[in-house]
């Protein structure tokens, strides 16, 4: 999967959650919680185009950028490539750095150890 920059992903996340939006709707979700310009907008969406990971076509009447990736795929290999360089491709050490940096609250606990069951009767 092409790489996709911090600032790219947020354009892709108002692709995600709301759909086929214009450019006007996109400088208007990002640009002002980030202090972006028009420009800047444009520029990561032209990026964005350039990658193939987002489309852009007229339709009724007006100009509308699409995702060409999906949201779970993106946070797939994201969540890879962080495993990956940081883990080296292992779960229960990221889990653990977690655990050790954060506090988990009971709700976090019991999703780990349904989680944790789950896996465990998966592979019986």
């Amino acid at each position: 999967m092409m790489k996709i920059s911090a600032a790219e992903s947020q354009v892709m996340e108002v692709l995600w959650r709301s759909g086929p939006a214009s450019p006007d709707e996109i400088v208007a979700a990002v640009g002002p919680a980030n202090g972006w310009a028009r420009n800047t907008v444009r520029v990561l969406i032209t990026r964005l185009v350039n990658k193939n990971a987002i489309s852009g076509a007229k339709e009724q009447g007006r100009f509308l950028y699409r995702p060409l990736i999906e949201r779970s795929a993106y946070v797939h290999a994201e969540s890879q490539n962080l495993l990956d360089r940081l883990f080296e491709g292992k779960l229960a050490p990221l889990v653990a750095h977690f655990a050790a940096h954060r506090d988990l609250s009971p709700q976090d606990l019991a999703k780990l150890n349904a989680l944790i069951a789950e896996i465990d009767n998966d592979k019986l």
